[in-house]
């Protein structure tokens, strides 16, 4: 129930009517058979709209899988390197960093060093240095050398955006190109409806408004069909 006094409404055509008594607001959206729906609750005073609630809803729920089904996913990879790697080795490790911020991904080189290869440092830092250069085009370095233990590593982020995640559709839920899937709860809001013949909002409809209606009719089961010789 929207129980602030005054609120801002727009009507269904997202014509601004200002600002009103709360009771009159819901009286208009009745009569032209709406809902009274808190599109902006945090404003002074609350935003209100004209609206189907029911397909407000469903609206927000499609919206939300869609961000969902394309969010960007962008993943930590590591690169491993030595002070004594050939030439080869080192083109191959190069390749498969590419690959990685081509994705978008952000990657981590590590030198490990063994035995007295530890009292040269500079070898870890002129091959990260070496590397860095190699990737240039897609990526850049986030921070300098770090030397920690046995190892000295450098952070990279991508130049790349992102790649995109397609999350499947779930096995044996399919519907008709025509068909709407059926909506889900969507975020909170607060509408006030008009009565109506037939009950058409979900179960878990937030708080509403109205008037009270007197429930419809109860239509009398069909006769079984009969065939006859």
């Amino acid at each position: 129930m929207i129980r602030i006094p005054q609120v801002r409404v727009i009507d269904e055509e997202g014509n601004q009517l200002g600002v009103m008594p709360t009771p009159k607001a819901l009286e208009m959206a009745q009569d032209r058979g709406l809902d009274l729906v808190e599109v902006a609750p945090m404003a002074a005073p609350p935003v209100t709209r004209f609206l189907d609630f029911g397909q407000y809803k469903y609206e927000l729920t499609k919206k939300e899988k869609e961000a969902k089904r394309r969010q960007r996913s962008v993943t930590f990879k590591e690169v491993r390197l030595s002070p004594k790697i050939g030439i080869g080795d080192f083109d191959t490790k190069v390749n498969r960093a590419i690959e990685f911020l081509e994705e978008g991904d952000r990657i981590k080189v590590t030198v490990r060093f063994r035995g007295r290869e530890l009292t040269h440092p500079e070898l870890g830092r002129n091959l990260l240095a070496k590397f860095t250069d190699q990737v240039k085009d897609h990526g850049i370095a986030e921070r300098t050398p770090v030397l920690e233990g046995k190892s000295m590593f450098i952070t990279m982020a991508s130049t790349h955006k992102p790649k995109v995640v397609e999350t499947p559709s779930r096995p044996g839920r399919t519907a008709d190109a025509g068909t709407p899937e059926a909506p889900e709860p969507a975020p909170a809001a607060t509408a006030a409806s008009a009565p109506e013949p037939e009950a058409k909002t979900p179960a878990a409809k937030p708080e509403v408004m109205t008037p009270d209606a007197e429930p419809a009719a109860t239509s009398p089961a069909a006769e079984p069909a009969t065939t006859g010789e």
